[in-house]
């Protein structure tokens, strides 16, 4: 009888654990076919005031396409907004990271790290809507090695660069602070790195095989900051006065299953949304830190609508919009399938 009831209370544990677990969720293909070869490596998004997700089409892996932005209606369906401004030394744009100002126009960063070993090539975009038309794109600052990440507050644009080549030890990256009246294309602002007044915070990355750092940003409702590490898989909370002067630091999630934190949006109930890309996952923190993984899967192509080394994740109502890069970097190996994935969270 003793066995009997040890069973049943091993039994009912087992059941009861089980069903706090968070099953994975399966991606499907976003649009129901894989995306065109002219549009071969998705990135960054934003959602504008009118719904539509507006999307960096950056095209590393078939630079002979033009580098572009998307928007994706609320029935999924892709319109072209704009091609982006060619480098003028590598007769390219890689755009990265993308959102909107509170002046309604588009920021978008351009990492020239995928088209020059050169530093200080990239650049900050500003693409001027006139409602939903994009009107032009110019260039409002520039001198990064690799502008990463972008997002806003208030009248503030803070940018990541993923990498400072300061030197030393330990990986250095940082984050860019401007005020958007800084930001004229008649007179574009030039960062230099360590020491410049608009780096209001530098990261340092002890992965000495994953150098790469600050990569997605983000601000909660509260307007607290959170960067992703990428090498050390830690995504990092700060805060940040109205002065633009980082008051406080910490690790806010770390592990947990995370083997790298790509791009990060943050959702309408403070849920931070981070695309893994060595993990080939999607990762939701909640605002108690708690990591929860979404969906994950091995190395594949994506033809079903798998992750494929994704960059960037957003969630629009109840759906989770995947950009699978497809670089060729840690275990994954570009292919000649372009997707994006989108996942059901009802």
């Amino acid at each position: 009888m003793k066995n009997l009831v040890n069973l049943i209370v091993v039994a009912f544990l087992f059941i009861t654990f089980s069903s706090c677990q968070e099953q994975l969720k399966t991606p499907k293909l976003a649009f129901g076919k894989a995306l065109p070869e002219k549009y071969n490596s998705p990135d960054g998004m934003t959602i504008g005031s009118d719904g539509y997700i507006y999307l960096s089409m950056t095209n590393v892996n078939k630079p002979e396409f033009p580098a572009k932005v998307l928007r994706i209606s609320e029935d999924d369906q892709i319109e072209e907004v704009i091609d982006l401004l060619p480098h003028p030394k590598t007769g390219v744009a890689k755009p990265l990271g993308i959102v909107f100002g509170s002046d309604g126009n588009l920021y978008i960063s351009d990492n020239q790290s995928f088209a020059s070993e050169e530093p200080g090539l990239s650049r900050i975009f500003k693409v001027t809507m006139n409602g939903i038309k994009a009107v032009k794109c110019e260039v409002v600052a520039e001198g990064f090695n690799m502008s990463n990440g972008i997002t806003t507050r208030g009248n503030e644009i803070y940018v990541a660069e993923t990498n400072l080549n300061a030197g030393g030890d330990v990986h250095k990256s940082g984050v860019y602070r401007f005020e958007l009246s800084e930001l004229n294309p008649e007179n574009p602002v030039k960062v230099t790195g360590i020491g410049d007044p608009h780096l209001i915070w530098v990261i340092e990355t002890k992965n000495k095989e994953i150098t790469v750092g600050a990569n997605g940003l983000a601000f909660n409702s509260k307007g607290d900051l959170f960067v992703c590490n990428f090498g050390d898989a830690e995504v990092l909370k700060m805060l940040v006065d109205e002065n633009g002067k980082v008051t406080s630091t910490e690790v806010f999630a770390s592990g947990n299953g995370m083997i790298s934190v790509d791009g990060m949006q943050i959702d309408t109930e403070d849920n931070i949304w981070i695309a893994d890309f060595l993990g080939n996952a999607i990762i939701k923190i909640t605002p108690k830190a708690k990591v929860v993984i979404v969906a994950k899967n091995g190395t594949t192509e994506g033809a079903n609508g798998e992750l494929d080394a994704p960059s960037e994740c957003i969630r629009r109502g109840d759906k989770v919009y995947v950009s699978n890069i497809d670089l060729t970097f840690g275990p994954n190996t570009t292919d000649d399938i372009h997707t994006m994935s989108i996942i059901e969270l009802k």
